[in-house]
Protein backbone atom coordinates (compact mmCIF):
# COMPACT_ATOMS: atom_id res chain seq x y z
CA UNK A 1 0.00 0.00 0.00
CA UNK A 2 1.46 3.07 -1.15
CA UNK A 3 1.12 5.55 1.91
CA UNK A 4 1.22 8.63 0.14
CA UNK A 5 -1.89 7.93 -1.43
CA UNK A 6 -5.42 8.02 0.39
CA UNK A 7 -6.64 4.88 2.37
CA UNK A 8 -9.80 4.28 3.98
CA UNK A 9 -9.94 2.30 6.76
CA UNK A 10 -12.49 0.19 7.73
CA UNK A 11 -13.03 -1.78 10.82
CA UNK A 12 -15.90 -4.64 11.30
CA UNK A 13 -16.64 -3.95 14.95
CA UNK A 14 -17.31 -7.75 15.24
CA UNK A 15 -14.89 -10.87 16.59
CA UNK A 16 -17.64 -13.56 14.72
CA UNK A 17 -15.72 -15.18 11.84
CA UNK A 18 -18.63 -15.83 9.88
CA UNK A 19 -19.50 -11.63 10.01
CA UNK A 20 -15.89 -11.20 9.19
CA UNK A 21 -15.38 -12.51 6.17
CA UNK A 22 -18.47 -11.42 4.77
CA UNK A 23 -17.40 -8.20 5.51
CA UNK A 24 -14.46 -8.06 3.76
CA UNK A 25 -16.12 -9.94 0.62
CA UNK A 26 -18.30 -6.95 0.45
CA UNK A 27 -15.62 -4.61 0.31
CA UNK A 28 -14.36 -6.26 -2.25
CA UNK A 29 -16.74 -7.05 -4.25
CA UNK A 30 -19.08 -2.92 -4.03
CA UNK A 31 -16.24 -1.08 -3.03
CA UNK A 32 -14.82 -0.76 -6.43
CA UNK A 33 -12.40 2.52 -6.19
CA UNK A 34 -9.86 3.43 -3.70
CA UNK A 35 -7.25 1.93 -1.28
CA UNK A 36 -8.81 -0.03 1.65
CA UNK A 37 -7.32 -1.63 5.02
CA UNK A 38 -9.51 -3.32 7.17
CA UNK A 39 -8.05 -4.49 10.62
CA UNK A 40 -10.10 -7.16 12.36
CA UNK A 41 -10.21 -10.13 14.76
CA UNK A 42 -12.06 -13.73 14.99
CA UNK A 43 -12.44 -14.92 17.87
CA UNK A 44 -11.67 -18.96 18.32
CA UNK A 45 -11.93 -19.81 14.97
CA UNK A 46 -10.81 -22.38 12.48
CA UNK A 47 -10.84 -20.65 9.01
CA UNK A 48 -9.61 -23.26 6.27
CA UNK A 49 -8.50 -22.49 2.43
CA UNK A 50 -11.13 -22.35 -0.31
CA UNK A 51 -9.90 -25.49 -1.88
CA UNK A 52 -9.34 -27.71 1.11
CA UNK A 53 -11.05 -30.63 2.79
CA UNK A 54 -12.43 -28.83 6.12
CA UNK A 55 -12.99 -32.44 7.89
CA UNK A 56 -9.08 -32.94 7.26
CA UNK A 57 -8.20 -29.93 8.36
CA UNK A 58 -9.45 -29.80 11.88
CA UNK A 59 -9.37 -31.77 14.59
CA UNK A 60 -13.19 -32.43 15.23
CA UNK A 61 -13.32 -33.78 18.69
CA UNK A 62 -10.94 -30.67 20.31
CA UNK A 63 -13.03 -28.35 17.82
CA UNK A 64 -16.55 -29.49 19.67
CA UNK A 65 -15.24 -29.83 22.83
CA UNK A 66 -13.85 -26.20 22.96
CA UNK A 67 -17.06 -24.57 20.81
CA UNK A 68 -14.61 -23.57 18.16
CA UNK A 69 -16.13 -21.59 15.18
CA UNK A 70 -15.27 -23.25 11.42
CA UNK A 71 -15.73 -21.69 8.31
CA UNK A 72 -14.17 -21.20 5.25
CA UNK A 73 -12.58 -18.17 3.15
CA UNK A 74 -12.57 -16.82 -0.22
CA UNK A 75 -9.01 -17.78 -0.59
CA UNK A 76 -6.46 -20.56 -1.20
CA UNK A 77 -3.70 -21.31 1.51
CA UNK A 78 -3.90 -23.60 4.38
CA UNK A 79 -6.19 -23.63 7.62
CA UNK A 80 -5.25 -21.37 10.30
CA UNK A 81 -6.90 -20.98 14.28
CA UNK A 82 -7.81 -17.34 15.34
CA UNK A 83 -8.00 -16.07 18.53
CA UNK A 84 -8.16 -13.02 20.26
CA UNK A 85 -4.36 -13.04 20.62
CA UNK A 86 -4.36 -12.66 16.65
CA UNK A 87 -4.82 -9.87 14.49
CA UNK A 88 -6.08 -9.67 10.87
CA UNK A 89 -5.51 -7.28 8.17
CA UNK A 90 -6.78 -6.69 4.35
CA UNK A 91 -5.56 -4.46 2.09
CA UNK A 92 -7.83 -3.94 -1.15
CA UNK A 93 -6.96 -2.51 -3.73
CA UNK A 94 -6.57 -2.29 -7.94
CA UNK A 95 -5.15 -5.22 -8.77
CA UNK A 96 -3.05 -3.27 -11.55
CA UNK A 97 -0.29 -4.72 -14.00
CA UNK A 98 1.70 -6.46 -11.24
CA UNK A 99 -0.66 -9.25 -10.44
CA UNK A 100 2.16 -12.11 -10.03
CA UNK A 101 3.99 -9.64 -7.79
CA UNK A 102 1.35 -8.77 -5.46
CA UNK A 103 2.20 -11.16 -3.04
CA UNK A 104 5.71 -9.57 -2.82
CA UNK A 105 4.17 -6.05 -2.98
CA UNK A 106 1.83 -6.83 -0.26
CA UNK A 107 4.15 -8.70 2.52
CA UNK A 108 6.83 -5.94 2.17
CA UNK A 109 5.31 -3.52 4.16
CA UNK A 110 4.18 -6.00 7.29
CA UNK A 111 7.67 -7.19 7.24
CA UNK A 112 8.77 -3.64 7.45
CA UNK A 113 6.00 -2.53 10.53
CA UNK A 114 7.44 -5.63 12.64
CA UNK A 115 11.46 -4.44 11.92
CA UNK A 116 9.82 -1.37 12.42
CA UNK A 117 9.20 -2.71 15.91
CA UNK A 118 12.69 -4.06 16.28
CA UNK A 119 11.79 -7.44 14.86
CA UNK A 120 13.92 -9.79 12.65
CA UNK A 121 11.58 -10.14 10.01
CA UNK A 122 11.73 -11.58 6.62
CA UNK A 123 8.91 -12.93 3.40
CA UNK A 124 9.78 -16.93 3.57
CA UNK A 125 8.29 -19.27 1.03
CA UNK A 126 4.90 -18.53 -1.23
CA UNK A 127 2.92 -16.41 1.51
CA UNK A 128 4.82 -16.76 5.21
CA UNK A 129 6.30 -13.79 7.41
CA UNK A 130 8.70 -14.97 9.65
CA UNK A 131 10.54 -13.43 13.30
CA UNK A 132 13.90 -15.44 13.94
CA UNK A 133 12.59 -18.82 11.89
CA UNK A 134 9.46 -18.49 13.55
CA UNK A 135 6.13 -18.16 11.23
CA UNK A 136 4.20 -15.09 13.01
CA UNK A 137 2.10 -14.38 9.70
CA UNK A 138 0.20 -16.17 6.42
CA UNK A 139 -0.79 -14.61 3.68
CA UNK A 140 -3.48 -15.18 0.86
CA UNK A 141 -5.00 -13.33 -1.58
CA UNK A 142 -7.66 -13.12 -4.28
CA UNK A 143 -8.53 -10.76 -7.52
CA UNK A 144 -11.88 -9.71 -8.60
CA UNK A 145 -13.28 -7.52 -11.53
CA UNK A 146 -9.78 -5.94 -11.23
CA UNK A 147 -9.58 -5.49 -7.80
CA UNK A 148 -7.22 -7.47 -5.79
CA UNK A 149 -7.48 -8.66 -1.90
CA UNK A 150 -4.76 -9.79 -0.03
CA UNK A 151 -4.93 -10.48 3.36
CA UNK A 152 -3.04 -12.49 7.00
CA UNK A 153 -3.05 -13.52 10.06
CA UNK A 154 -0.19 -11.62 12.46
CA UNK A 155 0.18 -14.03 15.43
CA UNK A 156 0.53 -11.09 17.93
CA UNK A 157 -0.05 -13.34 21.67
CA UNK A 158 -2.46 -16.32 20.70
CA UNK A 159 -2.84 -19.84 22.55
CA UNK A 160 -0.07 -22.10 21.04
CA UNK A 161 -2.37 -25.22 22.82
CA UNK A 162 -5.43 -24.01 20.92
CA UNK A 163 -3.39 -23.66 17.73
CA UNK A 164 -2.26 -26.89 17.78
CA UNK A 165 -4.60 -28.93 19.57
CA UNK A 166 -7.51 -27.31 17.30
CA UNK A 167 -6.10 -28.32 13.74
CA UNK A 168 -3.94 -31.34 14.91
CA UNK A 169 -5.57 -34.25 13.16
CA UNK A 170 -4.24 -37.61 12.13
CA UNK A 171 -3.41 -37.54 8.55
CA UNK A 172 -3.52 -41.39 8.33
CA UNK A 173 -7.64 -41.10 8.77
CA UNK A 174 -8.13 -39.40 5.35
CA UNK A 175 -7.10 -39.97 1.27
CA UNK A 176 -8.02 -36.78 -0.21
CA UNK A 177 -6.96 -35.66 -2.81
CA UNK A 178 -7.31 -31.46 -1.06
CA UNK A 179 -4.23 -30.18 0.02
CA UNK A 180 -3.58 -30.36 3.25
CA UNK A 181 -1.88 -27.24 5.36
CA UNK A 182 1.86 -28.07 6.29
CA UNK A 183 2.18 -27.31 10.15
CA UNK A 184 5.20 -24.83 10.61
CA UNK A 185 6.81 -23.30 13.92
CA UNK A 186 4.23 -20.48 14.88
CA UNK A 187 5.95 -17.60 16.99
CA UNK A 188 3.99 -14.87 18.81
CA UNK A 189 5.25 -11.18 17.89
CA UNK A 190 5.03 -9.95 21.81
CA UNK A 191 7.45 -12.78 22.52
CA UNK A 192 10.36 -11.15 20.03
CA UNK A 193 9.78 -7.23 21.03
CA UNK A 194 12.36 -6.11 22.32
CA UNK A 195 9.85 -3.75 24.17
CA UNK A 196 6.48 -4.74 25.12
CA UNK A 197 3.19 -3.49 24.11
CA UNK A 198 -0.50 -4.81 24.30
CA UNK A 199 -2.74 -5.31 21.56
CA UNK A 200 -4.70 -2.83 21.25
CA UNK A 201 -0.96 -0.78 20.89
CA UNK A 202 0.03 -2.81 18.32
CA UNK A 203 -3.24 -2.83 16.66
CA UNK A 204 -2.82 0.96 16.77
CA UNK A 205 0.49 1.42 15.34
CA UNK A 206 -0.26 -1.05 12.78
CA UNK A 207 -3.13 1.15 11.45
CA UNK A 208 -1.08 4.30 11.31
CA UNK A 209 1.69 2.38 9.62
CA UNK A 210 -0.17 0.68 6.95
CA UNK A 211 -2.41 3.76 6.17
CA UNK A 212 0.27 6.63 6.88
CA UNK A 213 -0.49 10.13 6.71
CA UNK A 214 -3.63 9.54 4.32
CA UNK A 215 -5.64 7.73 6.31
CA UNK A 216 -9.63 8.37 6.08
CA UNK A 217 -11.98 6.72 8.93
CA UNK A 218 -14.62 5.04 7.00
CA UNK A 219 -17.71 2.92 7.51
CA UNK A 220 -20.32 1.34 5.76
CA UNK A 221 -23.80 2.37 5.38
CA UNK A 222 -26.83 0.94 6.67
CA UNK A 223 -27.68 -0.72 3.36
CA UNK A 224 -24.22 -1.91 2.74
CA UNK A 225 -24.68 -3.44 6.68
CA UNK A 226 -27.57 -5.07 5.68
CA UNK A 227 -25.80 -6.43 2.15
CA UNK A 228 -23.65 -8.15 4.67
CA UNK A 229 -25.34 -9.54 6.99
CA UNK A 230 -27.71 -11.43 3.71
CA UNK A 231 -24.07 -12.11 2.40
CA UNK A 232 -22.97 -13.91 6.11
CA UNK A 233 -26.33 -15.68 6.42
CA UNK A 234 -26.79 -17.01 2.74
CA UNK A 235 -23.19 -17.83 1.86
CA UNK A 236 -20.50 -17.85 5.77
CA UNK A 237 -23.16 -19.44 7.77
CA UNK A 238 -23.84 -22.45 5.81
CA UNK A 239 -22.54 -26.12 6.43
CA UNK A 240 -22.62 -26.28 2.36
CA UNK A 241 -19.97 -23.53 1.99
CA UNK A 242 -17.94 -24.36 4.93
CA UNK A 243 -18.03 -28.19 4.67
CA UNK A 244 -19.77 -29.16 1.35
CA UNK A 245 -17.35 -27.91 -0.75
CA UNK A 246 -14.98 -29.88 0.27
CA UNK A 247 -13.39 -32.19 -1.90
CA UNK A 248 -14.45 -36.46 -2.52
CA UNK A 249 -12.39 -37.92 0.59
CA UNK A 250 -12.29 -41.30 2.54
CA UNK A 251 -12.73 -42.14 6.37
CA UNK A 252 -11.59 -44.99 7.42
CA UNK A 253 -12.72 -45.82 11.58
CA UNK A 254 -12.47 -48.51 13.85
CA UNK A 255 -13.27 -49.59 17.29
CA UNK A 256 -13.68 -52.69 19.87
CA UNK A 257 -16.82 -52.77 21.94
CA UNK A 258 -18.47 -55.07 24.40
CA UNK A 259 -20.42 -56.50 21.92
CA UNK A 260 -17.85 -56.60 18.58
CA UNK A 261 -15.46 -54.57 16.72
CA UNK A 262 -17.03 -52.20 14.16
CA UNK A 263 -15.37 -50.78 11.07
CA UNK A 264 -16.28 -48.07 9.53
CA UNK A 265 -15.36 -46.87 6.22
CA UNK A 266 -16.86 -44.35 3.99
CA UNK A 267 -16.63 -42.28 0.64
CA UNK A 268 -17.33 -38.26 0.71
CA UNK A 269 -18.07 -35.88 -1.69
CA UNK A 270 -19.04 -32.78 -2.09
CA UNK A 271 -20.08 -33.15 1.72
CA UNK A 272 -22.39 -36.27 1.34
CA UNK A 273 -21.85 -39.67 1.57
CA UNK A 274 -21.46 -41.55 -1.83
CA UNK A 275 -20.44 -45.17 -0.03
CA UNK A 276 -20.71 -46.39 3.01
CA UNK A 277 -20.13 -49.73 4.59
CA UNK A 278 -19.56 -51.32 8.07
CA UNK A 279 -18.05 -54.78 8.80
CA UNK A 280 -17.16 -56.20 12.02
CA UNK A 281 -17.44 -59.46 14.58
CA UNK A 282 -20.61 -57.71 16.43
CA UNK A 283 -23.26 -59.76 16.42
CA UNK A 284 -25.94 -58.85 13.84
CA UNK A 285 -29.21 -60.57 13.26
CA UNK A 286 -30.39 -58.50 9.91
CA UNK A 287 -28.75 -56.97 7.28
CA UNK A 288 -27.23 -54.09 7.79
CA UNK A 289 -28.52 -52.95 3.75
CA UNK A 290 -31.33 -50.81 4.26
CA UNK A 291 -29.50 -48.74 6.92
CA UNK A 292 -26.39 -48.08 4.62
CA UNK A 293 -28.86 -47.34 1.81
CA UNK A 294 -30.65 -44.74 4.00
CA UNK A 295 -27.49 -43.44 4.75
CA UNK A 296 -26.17 -42.86 1.00
CA UNK A 297 -26.78 -38.95 0.10
CA UNK A 298 -26.81 -37.73 3.15
CA UNK A 299 -25.02 -34.98 4.25
CA UNK A 300 -21.87 -36.14 6.54
CA UNK A 301 -22.28 -34.52 9.52
CA UNK A 302 -23.16 -35.69 12.90
CA UNK A 303 -26.66 -34.75 13.19
CA UNK A 304 -27.89 -35.42 9.94
CA UNK A 305 -26.72 -39.17 10.14
CA UNK A 306 -27.58 -39.38 13.67
CA UNK A 307 -31.24 -38.65 12.40
CA UNK A 308 -30.99 -41.53 10.07
CA UNK A 309 -29.85 -43.70 12.84
CA UNK A 310 -32.78 -42.98 14.80
CA UNK A 311 -34.81 -44.66 12.43
CA UNK A 312 -32.68 -47.68 12.59
CA UNK A 313 -33.05 -50.81 14.10
CA UNK A 314 -29.54 -50.79 15.28
CA UNK A 315 -29.66 -53.26 18.03
CA UNK A 316 -30.98 -55.77 15.60
CA UNK A 317 -28.14 -54.48 13.12
CA UNK A 318 -25.28 -53.95 16.06
CA UNK A 319 -26.01 -55.94 18.39
CA UNK A 320 -25.47 -53.78 22.00
CA UNK A 321 -23.52 -50.88 20.13
CA UNK A 322 -25.63 -47.76 20.49
CA UNK A 323 -26.46 -44.48 18.21
CA UNK A 324 -23.79 -42.60 20.07
CA UNK A 325 -20.99 -44.89 20.20
CA UNK A 326 -21.74 -45.15 16.50
CA UNK A 327 -21.43 -41.99 15.78
CA UNK A 328 -18.26 -41.64 17.63
CA UNK A 329 -16.87 -43.77 15.79
CA UNK A 330 -17.79 -42.38 12.55
CA UNK A 331 -17.08 -38.60 13.59
CA UNK A 332 -13.62 -39.26 15.60
CA UNK A 333 -11.58 -38.17 13.09
CA UNK A 334 -8.87 -37.30 15.63
CA UNK A 335 -7.61 -40.61 17.42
Amino acid sequence: MEQTQKVFYLETHSQNPYYNLAFEEFVLTHRLEGEYLLLWQNDNTIVVGQNQNTEAEINRAFVEEHHINVVRRSTGGGAVYHDLGNLNYSFITDAGELQELAMQRFTAPVVEALKGLGLNAEASGRNDILVEGRKVSGTAQRVSHGRILHHGTLLFDSDPSAVAGALNVDPTKFQSKASKSVRSRIGNIREFLPKDMDLPAFWEYLKRFFAGSGIVNDSLSAEELAAVEKLKTEKYDTWEWNYGRSPKYNVHNKQRYEAGGVEFQAEVAGGVIQEIAFYGDFLSVCALTPLTDALKGCPFRREDVAAVLEQADLRSMFGGITKEELLDLMFRIDT
